[in-house]
């Protein structure tokens, strides 16, 4: 056996994993009663979502040939699925936007944050700002340091998962045990990310349009799919 003959999941396997858990999450966090026990649960796998695609946005950084059109990918879709996610949530629009909003400020906090024509301070403001606009996004400035973060250590994946849980445990789960308490538990669900990450092989998988743009389309498709399930029965 070879010695990473246990890294079976490339990167289109590890968004499968992460649309799934998305998918569900945003079904039961509207469709189930989220004080109960089986709400709480059930939420714990979709909490994986969020660590998997910050992963791989720092892993798309590293092996794009094209920045800039990466980051107007995550910025179109960002805009697409703005009303998606405001609408189905119940939030106000200009108060709060999904998660891809959040991943195109990490990539563009990592871009910025690598870039040998911009000296350290420049490098720590831009962060900042990146941080302080992803502020209404779902994550919010979490995701931008997880993908700063997995980016800045990208090939040392101890350092990654450090920086990860340290993340988690001093900006996120403190924090909203804290204002929400224990009932939220769920939250520790983000930890699961860790051991798939573990099996990634740092591979694409096998390469099509399909893969590559279904990812981005999902998000805002199915936000439309559960509003209207959610208007059909009447939740």
């Amino acid at each position: 056996m070879t010695k990473n003959a246990h890294k079976v999941l490339t990167s289109n396997g590890l968004k499968c994993i992460a649309v799934a858990a998305m998918f569900f999450d945003h079904f039961f966090s509207v469709f189930l009663v989220q004080e109960g026990l089986a709400g709480s649960l059930l939420r714990i796998t979709g909490r994986v979502a969020a660590p998997i695609m910050c992963y791989l946005v720092a892993e798309g950084f590293a092996h794009t040939r094209n920045v800039r059109k990466y980051l107007g990918r995550l910025f179109l879709f960002a805009v697409l699925s703005h009303f998606p996610y405001v609408a189905y949530f119940h939030l106000t629009w200009w108060k709060a936007t999904s998660v891809i909003w959040g991943l195109f400020l990490g990539l563009l906090a990592l871009t910025l944050a690598k870039s040998g024509k911009l000296s350290f301070p420049l490098k720590l403001a831009a962060v900042l700002a990146c941080c302080l606009l992803a502020y209404p996004a779902d994550w919010n400035y979490i995701g931008v340091l997880w993908i700063l973060y997995f980016g800045l250590y990208q090939g040392d994946f101890k350092k990654q998962m450090l920086s990860f849980a340290l993340i988690g445990i001093i900006v996120f789960l403190i924090p909203d045990l804290y204002h929400f308490g224990w009932e939220r538990m769920h939250q520790f669900g983000i930890f699961l990310a860790i051991p798939l990450l573990y099996l990634y092989n740092g591979k694409r998988g096998r390469k099509s349009r399909l893969i590559k743009w279904g990812f981005y389309v999902f998000y805002p498709v199915h936000l439309v799919l559960l509003e209207l399930l959610r208007l059909l029965t009447g939740v």
